[in-house]
């Protein structure tokens, strides 16, 4: 069944478990990223700002004093700061932060060429090369993030400063690969969904035509990046452009079948053909992305919904090749899957799509940044051991413990714009119905009419209370994990029809729905065809992944095994409103030798567990989901 869900709700005011998170970004993660963009937080260099005056300073013929800095993409942290500042300006206007993105916006501007390109590594310095590395470059990839941002901040504010920079910077883009018919399409996908957007926000059709050119013309030659390699004499990281998969360009992707390559490129790309899908009612574009959700989340997805499984190319590799230990699982990689995820609810209700978009964000994208806002993993493992994570050559990625900063620091911005975008995610409309996709704490209001305050302590309190103010028709998902679930409606049970997972009923003003989702805490086991997972299980509740940390067990998870018992709830010290479990386990005892004869001990024992998104929040410890 085609929903025909349009993007976006008419407000959301968050409270609880959202309402907190969103504070944190206001309050703490804005203000300190800001002053990593600036060089003023003592984390590692960014010199985002410094690298937009450079650029105006090179347009205008005067020295550029110090220069480009950074990755060859690092304008794109400057638009994702906008962007979730956009955000927050949308939810809670502030005159303090909206002239701080002001004054932004303006270095921005400053920095755009006559005609219309906009980059400030290519317009500081090799401004010769400008469009000759598709495959490296990252120039549509730094646009696509301005343009998520200006459609952001127009539609937060009214301002168009930003958004006529992005359009005008779109018109240049266009011209050179539509009007002028320049070979060629992004090396990392971004631009596609970003172009989607600005169209939405501005109206203007030369977007979606845009759009809708790179995602038609990306693997009709596989061989474009080898012979754009082939006829320059630069590179940024040495690519060959010998390995189409990787860009997923082998195939024109109404063919693609298996989710390839980079995993966030991937995601991205996938995200604009869903979205391009429910646009255009492009079935063949559909039935792809169809193949390509299913080949993610049934062969190639952790159970905390990370996906890339390996360091070698941040990448997708084979079906089950999900090792715990040296999971890549890129933060950004799940933000991009809750993308992809959301845009396939906009073709298809299907609680299948908001159930791993709750998986991805309540696990690994929440994990991304610390409890205090002010640190940051790349990679989420699900497990770490010390002197052996962060330390080997094999495990040098899976830090134990949270940056403040990266060179390459796509993921902490990223993170800060999908909290603060979150109820977009949770919430959608059609004409005549208001869907809940995500259980999110606040006041609601739609286009179509509908409004309503939802009431939960989720994810900890599994009931969700949603007080009609106005009423209409209603779709709310049903979780795939809950086995018993209750819905009732001014204290009566409900009447209600199901379709894919969503519950569908009609409600009154003043009205009072309850939904009722099992609480309890549940094992979940993993197919035999994940090496190393055999026989081992980990520990669910609601839509929570759990991990053992040596914090809470005797310093060590080592030889520490749960053995499918008793599971009663609990809390853990330095985690306050935390709902922590503790389950039936039994302790391996050590041997004096590398390898024995001799059976080890097993002792009873108790394990502690939090959850996954928690771990890494009070010093250095090892940690494990599966055992």
């Amino acid at each position: 069944m085609r929903t025909q869900e349009q993007p976006g709700i008419e407000a959301y005011k968050a409270s609880g478990f959202m309402g907190k998170e969103q504070e944190l970004v206001r309050k703490v993660v804005l203000p300190y990223q800001q002053d990593v963009l600036q060089d003023k937080a003592g984390t590692e260099k960014s010199h985002v700002y410094d690298n937009y005056r450079n650029a105006a300073a090179a347009l205008r013929g005067e020295d550029t004093r110090d220069g480009f800095y950074g990755m060859v993409f690092q304008d794109s942290d400057a638009a994702k700061w906008l962007e979730a500042a956009a955000y927050s300006l949308g939810v809670c206007p502030d005159r303090g932060l909206e002239a701080a993105c002001d004054e932004l916006i303006a270095l921005i501007s400053a920095a755009q060429d006559k005609d219309g390109y906009l980059n400030t590594r290519f317009t500081i310095s090799d401004r010769d090369k400008r469009w000759t590395n598709l495959l490296e470059g990252h120039e549509m990839y730094c646009s696509g993030h301005m343009f998520e941002a200006g459609a952001a901040y127009y539609e937060a504010t009214g301002k168009r400063t930003l958004l006529d920079v992005c359009l005008k910077n779109a018109e240049h883009i266009y011209n050179r690969f539509v009007k002028d018919a320049t070979e060629g399409y992004p090396g990392h996908p971004e631009i596609e969904l970003a172009l989607m957007k600005l169209y939405r926000a501005s109206g203007e059709k030369r977007c979606l035509e845009l759009a809708e050119h790179f995602i038609n013309v990306r693997g009709v030659d596989p061989d474009y990046y080898r012979k754009e390699c082939e006829s320059r004499d630069w590179t940024v990281w040495g690519g060959k452009g010998d390995n189409p998969d990787y860009q997923q360009s082998g195939k024109p992707v109404r063919e693609q079948t298996e989710a390839s390559g980079h995993s966030v490129r991937a995601a991205y790309l996938y995200t604009a053909m869903a979205d391009l899908a429910a646009e255009t009612g492009d079935e063949s574009l559909l039935k792809a992305c169809r193949r390509l959700w299913d080949s993610i989340t049934q062969r190639r997805m952790y159970v905390t919904g990370g996906i890339g499984s390996t360091v070698h190319g941040e990448a997708f590799w084979a079906d089950y090749d999900l090792p715990s230990d040296t999971a890549y699982a890129e933060t950004c990689a799940s933000i991009g899957l809750m993308f992809f995820a959301y845009r396939m609810l906009q073709n298809e209700c299907d609680s299948r799509y908001a159930d791993v978009m709750e998986q991805a964000f309540y696990n690994t994208v929440l994990s991304g940044m610390a409890l205090d806002g002010k640190s940051f993993f790349y990679v989420n493992p699900l497990e770490t051991v010390l002197g052996i994570s962060g330390i080997a050559p094999t495990h040098k990625h899976t830090l134990p413990t949270r940056p403040g900063w990266y060179a390459c620091a796509c993921c902490p911005p990223n993170v800060a714009r999908t909290v603060m975008s979150i109820g977009k995610y949770a919430y959608g409309e059609s004409s005549d119905t208001a869907f809940c996709h995500l259980y999110a704490a606040g006041e609601v209001s739609f286009r179509n009419g509908i409004r309503f305050t939802c009431e939960t302590d989720y994810p900890y309190g599994l009931t969700v209370i949603y007080r009609i103010r106005k009423g209409g028709r209603l779709a709310v998902r049903i979780p795939q994990w809950s086995r018993k679930t209750r819905i009732s409606l001014n204290d009566f049970s409900a009447e209600y029809e199901t379709d894919r997972g969503y519950a569908y009923l009609s409600v009154k003003d003043g009205d009072e729905l309850i939904l009722s989702l099992d609480g309890e805490p549940r094992y979940v086991y993993a197919s035999r065809r994940i090496a190393g997972l055999t026989g081992k299980m980990c520990v669910c509740r609601g839509p929570l992944v759990y991990c053992m940390e040596g914090a809470d067990n005797g310093g060590t998870v080592l030889g520490l095994r749960l053995t499918g018992g008793k599971i009663t709830e609990t809390s853990a010290e330095g985690l306050p409103g935390v709902i922590a479990l503790k389950a039936d386990a039994c302790r391996i005892g050590d041997l004096e030798k590398l390898y024995s004869q001799d059976k080890p001990a097993e002792q009873a024992a108790t394990a502690t567990l939090v959850p996954y998104y928690c771990r890494a929040n009070r010093g250095e410890t090892d940690m494990k989901v599966w055992s």
